[in-house]
């Protein structure tokens, strides 16, 4: 099981989720942009700022995501579809891929042309070679 647990939080004109640039690690506008990286655990390659929140246990990151996931479904565009998987079974989900030592990424495309990205990295990372943004166990 990783060490910890760091949270990313992202909302914004859906729009700009196709500025591939910011979304690439290895890109000039990648450090500074507040838009999801295209591959989860590259979420560590950004600046400390942007972690939302560091878990010790996938149990309290679960309850963030629960907190998360309340937030976001009120303002779902296709409520409809969401139902279809729903809240247990995301976090049910997450809570066996998050000890499993697997990123979680959830996507929802909100009223007025918004989405949220809603995500858990596990530190160290077992699909990238990015550094703990917060130096947590750095020696």
């Amino acid at each position: 099981m990783p060490g910890h647990f760091h949270a990313y939080l992202w909302t914004g004109i859906g729009e700009e989720l196709r500025l591939e640039e910011e979304r690439r690690p290895g890109t000039p506008e990648f450090p500074s942009s507040p838009v999801p990286p295209i591959r989860t655990a590259d979420w560590l390659a950004r600046p400390r700022r942007q972690v939302t929140a560091t878990f010790e246990t996938p149990a309290d990151a679960v309850t963030w995501l629960a907190q998360e996931y309340d937030l976001a479904t009120r303002a779902l565009l296709h409520p409809a579809d969401e139902a279809r998987i729903g809240r247990e079974v995301r976090l049910a989900n997450a809570a066996a891929l998050l000890k499993g030592g697997a990123d979680i990424q959830w996507g929802f495309w909100l009223t007025d042309g918004r989405f949220t990205s809603v995500g858990v990295v596990c530190c160290p990372s077992r699909t990238a070679v990015h550094r703990c943004p917060l130096m947590i166990g750095a020696t």
